[in-house]
């Protein structure tokens, strides 16, 4: 039986007949024209042909629109195996074609033979913090640009005091002369190792890896010679191609975290784009990110919570042949919300903070305890409020900002 990649859209027409459409798909993406070739060539070109799947039409939440749910089969024989090559078949001109949204794509054994996924993944990652049955706790360096290395390395050593798990860069932190990546690992993993020494956590920092495309392996060979943990990287700005390279080169050791910049220009609308759960879900695992950023609900830059559920769904379960991503949903996190998070997400997740952690009103390395203090308490069963009554730095966190229900 031939190899098929199967598309799912959500196409938006007030007149369109749903079944001719889906059928013009198959036909148009694949072999471009069916009716007009003589019956010699139908025999030879039929392996390359789509099918549709199914077409599923449904009612709209905006009232006289008309919206329905189409599936195309694409034969693994029409494009290599890459995701450049599968995205631009199977949604590259139809993306321009009105009102139509890629929701899911469900690829072929075969397929997925050259991708093995995350490197490290959910139990790799544990492993290398030596945390395996609570949540992980990230911070975020803030107030990057135009600082000094001392400066960066006082913030970091701060926020590693907090008994945080792992570290990473603002993703806007690009190279420059203050704070050039190799001096800037090398004097960022000796304050990591003075606060080992103090907390006795071990931790990751993801530096960011920036620069022209083909000089990226170079960088980050060079990173990781500095004494450098993990990466952090910008997949939408670069493509899901050149995260799969990285991820699978076997000279790059450490897990890397794919921040969500850009996405917005993919999933919110409800008519364009691509699904939130195929671009920072499915696509980022397929092409081995150990940990995927996003909004989540309930912060300053958020995301419906179907939405993030969905992601974390392709992020960690079985559905999927790869080892599970870490979820890590950002944006506004402080240490009110770690029982919401971990109600949401399940203890398979990095709570990860900024301001959450920077803001508290004891200074930082407090506010990397605060939220110490909040995993512990959902971990111990207790409420925060209860919990905080004999933890100085949760009981000043949930003053600043509360605990939401």
């Amino acid at each position: 039986m031939m190899n098929h990649c199967v598309a799912t859209y959500r196409l938006y027409d007030d007149r369109a007949d749903f079944h001719k459409k889906a059928e013009g798909i198959a036909v148009g993406l694949t072999v471009g024209s069916w009716t007009d070739l003589p019956e010699a060539a139908k025999a030879d070109m039929e392996k390359h042909l789509g099918r549709v799947v199914s077409v599923q039409e449904h009612h709209s939440d905006v009232p006289g629109e008309r919206c329905a749910e189409i599936s195309i089969a694409y034969p693994d024989i029409n494009f290599s195996h890459d995701i450049p090559a599968l995205l631009v078949t199977i949604f590259g001109k139809l993306s321009m074609d009105g009102r139509i949204k890629l929701i899911d794509v469900n690829w072929s054994d075969e397929f997925k033979q050259a991708f093995p996924g995350p490197k490290f993944g959910v139990d790799g990652v544990r492993k290398l913090v030596d945390v395996h049955d609570r949540p992980l706790l990230m911070s975020i360096f803030k107030s990057v640009i135009g600082h000094d290395l001392q400066t960066l390395r006082e913030q970091f050593y701060q926020q590693a005091l907090g008994g945080v798990n792992l570290i990473k860069d603002d993703e806007i932190l690009f190279e420059n002369p203050l704070t050039p990546i190799g001096r800037r690992v090398r004097v960022c993993m000796q304050a990591a190792q003075e606060a080992e020494q103090r907390t006795g956590k071990k931790l990751l920092y993801a530096v960011n890896l920036t620069g022209p495309t083909f000089s990226l392996r170079d960088q980050a060979l060079r990173a990781i010679e500095a004494g450098a943990n993990a990466l952090l990287f910008n997949v939408l700005g670069y493509g899901y191609d050149v995260l799969h390279a990285l991820s699978q080169d076997r000279d790059i050791t450490v897990p890397i975290a794919a921040h969500p910049a850009l996405a917005g220009s993919y999933y919110p609308s409800p008519h364009h784009g691509i699904s939130a759960s195929l671009v920072l879900g499915k696509f980022m695992r397929l092409a081995g990110a150990d940990l995927v950023l996003f909004p989540s609900p309930y912060g300053s830059v958020t995301m419906p919570k179907e939405e993030t559920q969905a992601i974390r769904e392709a992020l960690t379960t079985a559905a999927i042949d790869a080892p599970p991503s870490f979820p890590v949903p950002s944006a506004g996190i402080h240490p009110g919300l770690v029982p919401l998070l971990i109600r949401d997400f399940g203890t398979d997740v990095v709570v990860n903070a900024g301001g959450g952690v920077h803001g508290h009103p004891l200074g930082t390395a407090a506010g990397g305890r605060a939220f110490v203090q909040a995993i512990d308490a959902v971990m111990q069963g207790s409420s925060l409020e209860g919990f905080a009554a004999d933890h100085e730095e949760l009981r000043a966190a949930i003053q600043a900002w509360g605990v939401k229900q």
